[in-house]
C-alpha cells in the first residue's frame, strides 16, 4: 500500500509508524515542512490511558517516551494566597521536541520516507498517486480547506487569549495559578515536562488583556509584565519564548473526516482545549485507531468509513468535556470570592469528568474537606458518628421553608387530567415521588385557564374542584412524608391545543381546538394553529388568571409557588426575540420583552404569602440562531430578584422546533452556573441529571442550590433514599413503613 502522510506531527508520524511496523512493504512517506522536531511549544501531556495504549500498539516508542516523562499525580492550584492540593491524578509530561524525535527516529528506523523541509504538493496529487492519504497538517490544514465543501468544517475562536511560555521553574504538580490585579483575572497552566523545564501557559479573558495593555505589547514587553505578575511562583525563574504571541485558542469540528481516500486526523479534524490535555493524546490515538481499521478486511474506503463511526463517538466526548473546561477558565472571574476549597472543587470538576465520588477515589482527604467546607457553610454543626452529612443532604432554607436535602423532583406534564382536575393518578405518582425522599416534589404544570393548557389532559387551578383535588395530595404529602411540595403556574400559548405526549408531541388537536395567544401572531409549526397576538386587554385577563390561580394553589396548601417562563410557552414567548416581534413597549429590547413577564410575576407575588417563597423558571438558551443570549438571560435574572424572586429555576430549549440543544451528562448546569453567580442568586439545575454523585458534584461546586431530576424520578421515585442507603447516611429519615428496607447498621 502506498501511503502518504501531510505533515510530521504526533498524528502523521505515528500513523506512518503503525502501518510501516504492520507491513513493511508498505510504501510510507512522510511530508513535513519544517525541520527536525521544530515545533511551536514546550511540553505535552499524556494520561495513564494513553501511555497503555501506546505499549499495546509500539514497546519501543512507549519505552522511548517513557525514560524521558516527568511523571506526578498531584494537582496544586494557588488562588487567594492558598494553595491547595489534590492527588491520585496519573499524568506525565514531556518535551514536545523530545516525543517528534522519538517519533522521527523510529519512523526511520522502520523504513518510512521522512522529509524534512519540504511543502507537500496539493492534496489531489498525492490522491491520485497514493492508495491513502492522511492529512495530519493542523489546526490551518491545506486539505481540509481543499475540500471544506465535503469536510464542512467549523472554526470557533474562544474568547480568552493565551500565550505558550516555558520556564527553568520546575513544579512538581500540574500546578494552576489564579491572580487578580487592577486589570483583571488571569490563570496560568503549569506543568514539568524534563528536568530542568516547564510549560507556563498564561490565559486571560479579552478585557483583562486589553486593560493591561497586552494587546498593544511586544512578545518581550508581555513578558516582563508576567514575570512580575507571576514573580512570588515563578521564584526568580525566568520567562521563556519560542515563537509565542497571544492567540485565541480554535476550537475545530468537522461533519466529515474522509474523503474517499482522504482521512484528517489530529488537529485537522478536531481540536480540545489544552486545559484538558488532549490535543497529543487525540491524535495519537488517531492514529492508533486508523491504523488497526487498516489492518482489517476490505478496502481503504470501507476502513476509513470504519474508522470514523467507531472513532467520532469518543472524540465528541473529549471536545464537550473540553469545551465544559475551557468555559470555566472563561469565566474564571465569575468563580472568585467562592472559599478555595469550593473553588477548587469547581476547577477539578469543571470538564464532568471527574465528579464527587471520583475524587473521594483519588483523594479522600481532598472530598472530606469539600464535604466539611459545604455542611459548615449550609449550617450544619454536628456530625453523626463523627460524619457530616454529604452535601445533597445538608438542608437548605427559602424564606419560611425548609428542605431537608437539595433533591428536586423536577414538574413534569402527566396528561392524565379531567378537564385539570388532577385524580388518583397523580395522587399515586406525587405521593410515591414524596415518600421517596426527594426534599421538594414539584407538581406538574398547571394551567391558570382551560384556554392556557397545553392538552385536554393537562393539570389546571382555575375551577373550584381543582383546589379539592390538589389539597388532597398535598395533604397526603404532608401528612406521609417530610417532602415540602410546590406547584408551576404556566400558560401554553401557541403551545396549547394540542395532542396528548403519546400522541403526537406538540401537534395540533385534530378537532375540539380553543384559540390561542401569544405576543405574535406566529404559530409554533408551519401547521400549527395561528395563535392571536395578544392585546392590552388580553394580558390584563392572563394577567388575572395567573392571580386566581396564585391563590387557589394557597388555599390547597402548597408550600412554593413557581412561575413558568420556559420551554416555550406564553411568558417565554414574550422573551425570546425568535416568537416576540412586536413593535411596541413589549417588543424590541430585553427590557421591553421582559416587561408583561414581570408584570405577572410582581402581581403573584402580591397576593402569594411574604413568608412563602417563589420560583421561576427561565429559558437560559433557545439553541437556535437569534435567539435568547446570555446577556439577556443574566438582566431578566437580575430584574428578577430585584421584583422578589427566591429561587430561579434554569432550564433551556423547547421555544422553536428547530432548536437544537448540546444534549449531554448535566448539560444544562453550565446556565444555572452563569445565573447563580451573575445575578448573585440561589438555582435551580436541570437536565441529564441521573446520579447521586453529580448531585453532590453540582451543588459541592457552587453550580447550583437544588438539583431537579425528572426522567430519573420516573424511572426511580426512591432515588433520594436510594442514595442515602449507598452513602449509608443515616441522617436521611426513611418513612416507618420502608424501615426494613434500610441497610443494616443505618
Amino acid at each position: 500500500m502506498k501511503i502518504v502522510c501531510i505533515g510530521g506531527g504526533p498524528a502523521g508520524l505515528y500513523t506512518a509508524l503503525l502501518m510501516k511496523k504492520a507491513d513493511s512493504r508498505n510504501d510510507v512517506t512522510v511530508f513535513e515542512r519544517n525541520a527536525p522536531h521544530e515545533t511551536f511549544g514546550w511540553g505535552v501531556v499524556f494520561s495513564d490511558e494513553t501511555l497503555g495504549n501506546l505499549l499495546e500498539e509500539d514497546r519501543p516508542t512507549h519505552e522511548a517516551i517513557a525514560a524521558g516523562f516527568a511523571h506526578w499525580d498531584a494537582i496544586d492550584s494557588h488562588y487567594l494566597g492558598t494553595t491547595t492540593r489534590s492527588v491520585g491524578h496519573g499524568f506525565s509530561g514531556i518535551a514536545r521536541r523530545e516525543l517528534l524525535r522519538i517519533l522521527e527516529e523510529r519512523c526511520i528506523s522502520l523504513g518510512v520516507d521522512v522529509r524534512f523541509h519540504t511543502e507537500a504538493e496539493d492534496v489531489d496529487v498525492y490522491m491520485r498517486s497514493a492508495d491513502l492519504v492522511v492529512a495530519a497538517d493542523g489546526l490551518n490544514s491545506r486539505a481540509r480547506t481543499r475540500f471544506a465543501d465535503v469536510f464542512t468544517p467549523t472554526l470557533d475562536p474562544r474568547k480568552c487569549k493565551y500565550m505558550w511560555l516555558g520556564t527553568t521553574r520546575v513544579f512538581d504538580a500540574f500546578t494552576f495559578i489564579f491572580e487578580k490585579n487592577e486589570h483583571g483575572v488571569f490563570q496560568v497552566h503549569a506543568y514539568r515536562f524534563d528536568a530542568k523545564t516547564s510549560t507556563f501557559i498564561v490565559e486571560c479573558d479579552e478585557a483583562s488583556w486589553r486593560a493591561a495593555g497586552l494587546d498593544r505589547a511586544t512578545t518581550e514587553e508581555s513578558v516582563a509584565y508576567l514575570e512580575k505578575l507571576f514573580a512570588k511562583n515563578l521564584a526568580g525563574h525566568k520567562l521563556l519564548t519560542n515563537k509565542s504571541t497571544w492567540i485565541n485558542f480554535n476550537t475545530v469540528r468537522n461533519e466529515r473526516w474522509c474523503h474517499e481516500n482522504l482521512v484528517l486526523l489530529g488537529d485537522a479534524a478536531h481540536t480540545a482545549h489544552f486545559s484538558i490535555g488532549s490535543g497529543t493524546k487525540l491524535a495519537i490515538e488517531d492514529a492508533i485507531d486508523l491504523a488497526r481499521e487498516l489492518r482489517g478486511p476490505g478496502t481503504v474506503k470501507e476502513a476509513l468509513a470504519r474508522y470514523e463511526q467507531g472513532r467520532r463517538g469518543m472524540v465528541e466526548r473529549i471536545q464537550r468535556a473540553a469545551q465544559d473546561s475551557l468555559s470555566w477558565f472563561e469565566h474564571v472571574r465569575r468563580h472568585f470570592g467562592q472559599p478555595p476549597w469550593q473553588f477548587n472543587f469547581s476547577m477539578l470538576t469543571r470538564s464532568k469528568k471527574i465528579g464527587y465520588e471520583n475524587l473521594r477515589v483519588r483523594d479522600p482527604a481532598f472530598i472530606d474537606a469539600v464535604t466539611r467546607g459545604f455542611a459548615k457553610d449550609a449550617g450544619v454543626d454536628d456530625a453523626r458518628d463523627g460524619r457530616v452529612p454529604p452535601p445533597m443532604f445538608t438542608p437548605f432554607t427559602l424564606r419560611g421553608m425548609r428542605l431537608d436535602n437539595r433533591v428536586v423532583v423536577s414538574p413534569m406534564c402527566m396528561y392524565s387530567a379531567d378537564d385539570g382536575t388532577v385524580n388518583e393518578f397523580h395522587l399515586a405518582h406525587l405521593g410515591q415521588m414524596a415518600l421517596g425522599g426527594a426534599g421538594l416534589v414539584m407538581a406538574e404544570m398547571t394551567d391558570v385557564s382551560a384556554a392556557g393548557r397545553i392538552s385536554p389532559g393537562c393539570a389546571g387551578m382555575y375551577r373550584p374542584e381543582h383546589i379539592v383535588a390538589w389539597r388532597r395530595i398535598v395533604d397526603f404529602v404532608h401528612a406521609r412524608t417530610r417532602a415540602k411540595i410546590g406547584l408551576q403556574l404556566g400558560h401554553a400559548g401557541r403551545k396549547g391545543s394540542t395532542k396528548l405526549l403519546w400522541e403526537g408531541s406538540d401537534q395540533p388537536l385534530e378537532t375540539g381546538n380553543w384559540p390561542l395567544l401569544a405576543p405574535s401572531a406566529l404559530p409554533y409549526f408551519p401547521h400549527s394553529q395561528v395563535p392571536k397576538a395578544m392585546t392590552r386587554g388580553d394580558m390584563d385577563s392572563v394577567r388575572s388568571e395567573y392571580v386566581r390561580a396564585a391563590n387557589m394553589a394557597h388555599d390547597a396548601g402548597f408550600d412554593l409557588l413557581e412561575l413558568h417562563m420556559a420551554h416555550g410557552y406564553l411568558l417565554a414567548t414574550f422573551l425570546s426575540p425568535l416568537t416576540n416581534i412586536r413593535t411596541d413597549e413589549y417588543g424590541g429590547s430585553m427590557e421591553n420583552r421582559m416587561r408583561f413577564p414581570l408584570e405577572v410575576f410582581d402581581a403573584i407575588r402580591a397576593t402569594w404569602p411574604e413568608d412563602m417563597p417563589m420560583s421561576v423558571r427561565i429559558p437560559a438558551c433557545d439553541w437556535a440562531d437569534g435567539g435568547i443570549t446570555d446577556g439577556d438571560v443574566v438582566a431578566l435574572a437580575r430584574a428578577l430578584k430585584s421584583h422578589g424572586v427566591d429561587i430561579i429555576d434554569v432550564s433551556s430549549g423547547n421555544t422553536v422546533p428547530n432548536a437544537k440543544p448540546d444534549y449531554g451528562r448535566m448539560w444544562q448546569a453550565k446556565f444555572s452556573d452563569m445565573v447563580r453567580h451573575e445575578a448573585a442568586i440561589p438555582t435551580i439545575t436541570v437536565g441529564g441529571i441521573s446520579t447521586a454523585d453529580q448531585v453532590n458534584t453540582l451543588v459541592a461546586s457552587g453550580r447550583a442550590d437544588l438539583v431537579a431530576i425528572a426522567r430519573g424520578h420516573l424511572a426511580d421515585p426512591h432515588f433520594t433514599m436510594r442514595a442515602a442507603a449507598d452513602a449509608r447516611w443515616s441522617g436521611h429519615t426513611w418513612p416507618p413503613q420502608y424501615v426494613l428496607a434500610r441497610p443494616v447498621g443505618m
